[in-house]
């Protein structure tokens, strides 16, 4: 059988998919974890990476790694629970650039049930998990259809979609997450602005690490392996790998899709036994 060959021109284009060349992008919670991940990944992509962070400190480490490796990156502290204070820093932002790209991932985690979770968790997941994707989405989209549109990147969980024991206000901030991006989606078709969000499974993180060390010390090498067995893969996912799909999800190539919950999660959702 004859093999056929590409043209050049679409070679040529194949070898530049998923890039974000020139394009601003605000990271929250970019300063660790999945969050570092996807700031790294875009900047290798070409993009100019605004990362928001509560940690100062920390957030100006990525952003001075990003460009020693010959990235263009930026730290500015936020916090994404302060309305007055995520509108100061987006006008500033809007001040010298076009943001073109929003990824809200700032978030907590908390384990508890329905009667173990105090109010003063529940209000707090919230305030972090769903007014902090609400903030940051609203100081951004004036701008971004004054623009001609942009991307809205939602990091959600499966948690949001799926029964996890002992995560009852995570699931409730994770689940509202999924219900914003599709409304933000409907609502801002006509404006070409494109929202999706993406639902992680089990992610080895340094929050995975702590939280092992604080609650099984002296087991975490086996609690470790226990929970990377839940996911029917064998393995948790890699924080590159959720900074993978983001790429593509706020690249051109994914021009067509908006309004759409994206599950990376080693088969958890349809596979488990």
């Amino acid at each position: 059988m004859e093999e056929r060959c590409l043209p050049l021109s679409t070679q040529a284009h194949a070898t530049q998919s998923f890039r974000l060349d020139g394009k601003v992008a605000v990271v929250t919670g970019g300063a660790s974890g999945i969050g570092r991940a996807i700031v790294q990944r875009f900047a290798s992509g070409g993009a100019f990476v605004r990362i928001l962070d509560i940690d100062r400190k920390q957030a100006e480490a990525v952003a001075l790694d990003v460009v020693s490796a010959g990235g263009n990156a930026s730290a500015l502290q936020c916090d994404v629970t302060s309305r007055e204070n995520v509108k100061a820093v987006f006008e500033q932002l809007f001040r010298k650039e076009r943001v073109q790209i929003l990824v809200n991932n700032a978030g907590i985690s908390h384990v508890g049930s329905l009667e173990t979770t105090t109010e003063q968790d529940f209000d707090k997941v919230f305030q972090v998990n769903v007014k902090g994707f609400y903030n940051c989405m609203q100081a951004s989209i004036g701008q971004m259809k004054a623009n001609g549109g942009g991307v809205i990147l939602n990091m959600a969980s499966i948690a949001g979609s799926s029964g996890l024991a002992d995560r009852f206000a995570y699931s409730m901030s994770k689940g509202a997450v999924i219900a914003m991006t599709y409304s933000v989606a409907k609502d801002y078709l006509e404006s070409k602005i494109r929202c999706n969000c993406v639902s992680p499974a089990r992610v080895h993180t340094p929050f995975v690490d702590d939280y092992l060390q604080r609650n099984y010390p002296g087991k975490e090498k086996e609690m470790f392996a226990k929970l990377a067995a839940a996911q029917p893969i064998g393995r948790m996912g890699e924080p590159h790998e959720v900074a993978a799909l983001a790429l593509f999800l706020c690249s051109d190539e994914a021009a067509f899709i908006t309004g759409v919950d994206y599950p990376i999660d080693g088969g958890f959702f349809n596979l488990r036994g």
